[in-house]
């Protein structure tokens, strides 16, 4: 396989479904208590930038399970909440 093929193949899938579904549920939460990426960044003690890579598709930056315990408790939420009641991929 042609190397350049696989390169622009590899950037094309950069978040998975259950990936972007956990990062649509935190987007939700932040816009609906008014926070900029900015606040959130501060509150998750993370750069101002990386909420703006996690929430765009272009780039590979997601929550991690530290991030997802983080949110939980600045939503008052259970981790839980984050996660689809179904399987994403069936």
């Amino acid at each position: 396989m042609d190397l350049s093929l696989f390169s622009y193949v590899a950037k094309q899938v950069l978040k998975s479904e259950i990936e972007m579904f956990v990062i649509s549920k935190a987007k939700a939460l932040r816009e609906q208590a008014n926070f900029s990426q900015s606040e959130l960044a501060v509150m998750l003690d993370v750069s101002n930038g990386f909420i703006g890579q996690v929430e765009s598709p272009n780039y590979p930056s997601k929550y991690n399970l530290d991030h997802i315990d983080k949110l939980s408790v600045i939503f008052k939420c259970s981790p839980k909440d984050f996660l689809p009641e179904s399987n994403v991929n069936k």
